[in-house]
C-alpha cells in the first residue's frame, strides 16, 4: 500500500499563538459522573456520539476490530455522513492492527482520521513502542466530555473473559467541557482559536483552587516540553495536604521518588493510604517492579492490596473528601516521563465519595492485603531480580534517550491514496 500523508508535528505545539502552551485553571459549575468499565462507558459515549449534531473530537490509544470497535465504527460513520465534523486521532502503536479496509470505510465517509507516529514492521516486530498518544478523550459539540483509562476494546467488558480489564472514566458537562474542547482541537494539529474567557496564561493555575465547593474540575495533560511533570506534580501536591485519606489504583505503579517519599510521609502522619495495585497484570515486569517498593511503603503503615479478579488497568486516586483524580495516566515511568497523557482533577464531596465507595468495594471483595511483615520465598533471588528490575525501570526514560531520536507525528490517513 502506498500512503500518501502530510506530516504535521505534535511534539511542537499548534501553530496558533494561542495554544502553544496551554495552562487549564479550575473551572466551576461542572457535573461529573464516574463510568465503571466499558459497561457503563460505551453506552454513555455512544449515545451522546449518536446525538452528536456539529463535531466529534476522539483521542485513544487503543481501537481493535471486535464488537465494539465495529460499533464505533459505525456510528462515527453514521455521523459524518449526516455532516458531523468528526476527527478521530488514533496512537500508531496502539491502534497499529487496524486493517487497511476499516480505515479506509471512515475515510470514505468524511472522517478525518490521523495516525499518530504509526510505524511499518520490522521483521515482524512493531518497534514505535515509546512517546505514545496514550490519552482517552472524547467530546461532544463542545457540550459534553468524557476523559478517562477505556480504550475502544472489548476487553473492557466483563463478558471478554478472565483478561476483562477494571477500568475508570468520567463524563464532564458544564464549562470544564470548553477546555478538553479546546485542548483536543490543538493537539489534533486543527487551528483553534482562543474561547470566550480564555487566554493563554502567562503562570501556571495553582494546583489547589481557590474556589470551594463541588462541582470544580481542572484539566491537566503531560507532554514532552512544557507540562513533563505537571501529573506527577497534582498528585503529589494533593498528597502533602493529605489530613484523612488517600487511595491511590493505578495499573502500573512505579513512581519517582519524590512521589513515593510523598505516600510514605503522608502514611506516616497518620493519613489513612490505600494502594490498589494489580494482581494480576499483563506486564510481569510491571508486578516486580511494583513490588520492589513494597517494602519501604508497608513499614510506614501504607495498605497495599493486590486486585485479583481480574487485570487493572485504573488511573483513579482520592484524597481526603473531595480531591480526585481521573485519566490515562499511570504511576510509571512510560506515563510520567514519556507518553502523551491527560488528567483531570476534581474538587467534589459526592464525586469523591462514589469513587471511594467503589474502590473500597474493589479492595474489600477482590483483593488481597499484603502484610506489614510479609516475607516472600526465596527472597534472595527475588531480592537480586527486584533490585535489577528497579534499576531498569527508574532509568528507563534516559535509557531510551539511546534509541534513534525521532519526533512522533501524526499522520492523516487518506482513502484515495490506498489501493485496499
Amino acid at each position: 500500500m502506498n500512503v500518501a500523508v502530510e506530516h504535521i508535528s505534535t511534539d511542537q505545539p499548534p501553530d496558533d499563538s494561542k495554544a502553544r502552551d496551554l495552562d487549564y485553571g479550575w473551572q466551576t459549575g461542572n457535573q461529573v459522573e464516574l463510568l465503571e468499565n466499558g459497561e457503563a462507558y460505551f453506552p454513555r459515549v455512544f449515545d451522546a456520539m449518536r446525538k452528536a449534531q456539529r463535531e466529534i473530537l476522539l483521542e485513544t490509544f487503543i481501537l481493535f476490530e471486535d464488537k465494539v470497535g465495529h460499533e464505533l465504527q459505525g456510528i462515527l460513520i453514521e455521523a459524518a455522513q449526516r455532516g458531523v465534523k468528526v476527527v478521530a486521532s488514533l496512537d500508531g502503536f496502539g491502534c497499529g492492527e487496524l486493517s487497511a479496509p476499516f480505515l479506509k470505510a471512515l475515510a470514505d465517509a468524511g472522517v478525518m482520521v490521523q495516525l499518530f507516529d504509526p510505524a511499518a514492521k520490522t521483521l515482524g516486530i512493531r518497534t514505535n513502542w515509546f512517546r505514545r498518544l496514550h490519552r482517552k478523550i472524547v467530546v461532544v459539540d463542545g457540550t459534553v466530555g468524557f476523559i478517562g483509562g477505556i480504550n475502544f476494546s472489548a476487553d473492557h467488558l466483563g463478558d471478554f473473559g478472565p483478561e476483562a480489564k477494571q477500568d475508570y472514566a468520567v463524563q464532564v458537562t458544564g464549562p470544564a467541557v470548553a477546555d478538553l474542547h479546546h485542548f483536543a482541537l490543538a493537539q489534533s494539529g486543527r487551528q483553534v482559536r482562543a474561547r470566550r474567557g480564555w487566554r493563554r496564561r502567562q503562570q501556571r493555575p495553582s494546583p489547589w483552587p481557590t474556589d470551594k465547593g463541588d462541582g470544580l474540575v481542572r484539566l491537566i495533560y503531560r507532554d514532552n516540553l512544557q507540562h513533563r511533570n505537571d501529573i506527577e506534580e497534582a498528585y503529589i501536591h494533593a498528597l502533602s495536604k493529605a489530613q484523612e485519606r488517600a487511595v491511590i489504583a493505578n495499573a502500573y505503579f512505579f513512581p519517582g521518588y519524590r512521589l513515593l517519599r510523598e505516600i510514605r510521609n503522608a502514611a506516616r502522619r497518620g493519613v489513612n493510604v490505600q494502594l490498589i495495585m494489580q494482581g494480576q497484570p499483563d506486564v510481569l515486569l510491571a508486578k516486580l517492579a511494583a513490588r520492589m517498593l513494597y517494602d519501604y511503603l508497608l513499614k510506614d503503615g501504607v495498605v497495599i492490596h493486590e486486585y485479583c479478579q481480574r487485570p487493572l488497568h485504573g488511573k483513579v486516586a482520592l484524597v481526603d473528601d473531595d480531591w480526585a483524580t481521573v485519566g490515562s495516566s499511570n504511576l510509571d515511568p512510560l506515563s510520567l516521563a514519556l507518553n502523551l497523557e491527560a488528567n483531570v482533577l476534581i474538587r467534589d464531596r459526592g464525586f469523591n465519595q462514589c469513587l471511594y465507595e467503589r474502590l473500597q468495594a474493589l479492595a474489600k471483595n477482590h483483593c488481597q492485603t499484603m502484610p506489614e511483615n510479609r516475607k516472600p520465598r526465596l527472597w534472595l533471588w527475588r531480592l537480586t531480580v527486584g533490585f535489577l528490575v528497579f534499576h531498569v525501570m527508574r532509568h528507563f526514560p534516559a535509557l531510551t534517550g539511546w534509541l534513534p531520536a525521532h519526533k512522533p507525528r501524526l499522520k492523516p490517513f487518506e482513502s484515495h491514496a490506498h489501493d485496499v
